[in-house]
C-alpha cells in the first residue's frame, strides 16, 4: 500500500504539489491521472524518495522509502526509461541493480524473458529504441519481485502490440494482490487498464474514484431515444426535469433522466419509442469535466486557424 499524507512539494516559489493525500490499496490497478504540470512525476519522485517532501509525509507499506532495507524487494519503479548507463548492456544494467540488492543472478534472466528482451539482452541499452528502454525499465523494476509497482507513462514508445502486452502485465500484477499505480495521458489505455484513479489537478486531489463511477457520474452520460413523435416526447421529459435536445439525425438526447424513466414516461403518455439506448461518456470526458479548472493552458480551436496564417507550420 502507498499512503500520502498532507504530501507538499515547493521548489523556491513554485507550488508543485499542495496537501495532497491519497491511498493506493493492493490487489488493484490505481491510475494517476492530471493534466501536464499536475504534479504527478514530482508525487512519484517523492514517493520513492528522489525528492523530498516540503511538508507532509508518505509511506510504502507502513514506512518511508528510505527505511527500507532492500528497497528494490519492496518497491520496483519505472520513472524515466533511459535512466540507464549507454555503455552498458541491458544484462549488465540489471546484473548491476541485483548485485546492490542481494538478487539472484538467475532472476535478470526471469525478467528480460518477461518484457521480450532476451534476445537483445547483450546489446548496449543506449542504442536502445524508446520502446526497448520502456521494456528494460519495466524489467528493473520487475527485478526484485516487489509488492509495490510505480509506473510513470509505461506505454510512451510502445506499439499497439506493446501497450497491449504492458495492459496484461499490470492488470496481472494487481490479480496478484500488489500495488500497481500507473500515471498516463491515454486515457482510453487507462480506461481499460485502471480500475480505480487519483485525480489531480495544480498539485491538488480533485477525486479517488473507481473507473466506472467516475464515468456513471459524469454529465456527458445521456440515453439516445428515437420516437415517430419524438416532439411530444421531448415537451413531457422537460416538464419532468430532463433536459432534452433533438439532435441533427432526428435522434433525442436526454440528460437528467435514464432510461427506466423514459421507457415508463413514453408508456403513460402515450408514445412509441424505436430506440432507447444509454450512452456512457468516456473516461476522457469525465477527465476533461473535472479538470478544466486545472489546466494550465488552453489552446484555441478555430475553424480557419491554418487558413488565417496563409501556410501549414
Amino acid at each position: 500500500m502507498i499512503e500520502a499524507h498532507a504530501l507538499t512539494k515547493r521548489y523556491g516559489e513554485t507550488l508543485a504539489v499542495d496537501e495532497l493525500s491519497f491511498e493506493v490499496r493492493p490487489a488493484v490497478v490505481t491510475g494517476f491521472l492530471g493534466p501536464n504540470g499536475s504534479g504527478k512525476s514530482t508525487t512519484m519522485r517523492m514517493i520513492v524518495g528522489l525528492d523530498a517532501p516540503s511538508k507532509g509525509d508518505v509511506r510504502v507499506n507502513g514506512r518511508r522509502y528510505h527505511d527500507l532495507p532492500w528497497p528494490l524487494h519492496e518497491v520496483g519503479a519505472l520513472l524515466e526509461a533511459k535512466a540507464i548507463h549507454p555503455g552498458r548492456s541491458a544484462r549488465a544494467h540489471l546484473r548491476m541493480l541485483a548485485e546492490t540488492n542481494h538478487i539472484a543472478g538467475a532472476r535478470v534472466d526471469e525478467v528480460l524473458e518477461i518484457v521480450g528482451l532476451t534476445s537483445v539482452a547483450g546489446q548496449r541499452a543506449g542504442k536502445f529504441s524508446l520502446g526497448m528502454g520502456q521494456r528494460l525499465g519495466i524489467a528493473a523494476a520487475l527485478l526484485g519481485d516487489p509488492e509495490v509497482l510505480l509506473f510513470d507513462e509505461p506505454v510512451n514508445g510502445l506499439d499497439p502490440d506493446g501497450i497491449r502486452w504492458v495492459r496484461n502485465l499490470l492488470k496481472g500484477l494487481a490479480r496478484e494482490g500488489r500495488t500497481v499505480f500507473v500515471s498516463s495521458h491515454l486515457m482510453s489505455e487507462m480506461a481499460l487498464t485502471a480500475d480505480e484513479v487519483v485525480i489531480i489537478g495544480r498539485g491538488r486531489l480533485i477525486a479517488q474514484v473507481p473507473v466506472d463511477r467516475l464515468i456513471n457520474q459524469s454529465s456527458q452520460r445521456f440515453v439516445r431515444v428515437r420516437s415517430p413523435e419524438i416532439d411530444k416526447l421531448r415537451d413531457a421529459l422537460e416538464t419532468n426535469g430532463a433536459t432534452a435536445v433533438i439532435e441533427e439525425d432526428g435522434s433525442l438526447s436526454v440528460r437528467g433522466a435514464d432510461e427506466v424513466a423514459i421507457g415508463e414516461l413514453a408508456a403513460r403518455i402515450p408514445v412509441v419509442l424505436h430506440e432507447l439506448s444509454p450512452q456512457s461518456a468516456s473516461l476522457e470526458d469525465a477527465f476533461m469535466e473535472l479538470t478544466e479548472e486545472s489546466v494550465e493552458y488552453h489552446g484555441a480551436v478555430t475553424a480557419n486557424a491554418t487558413a488565417s496564417t496563409g501556410t501549414d507550420r
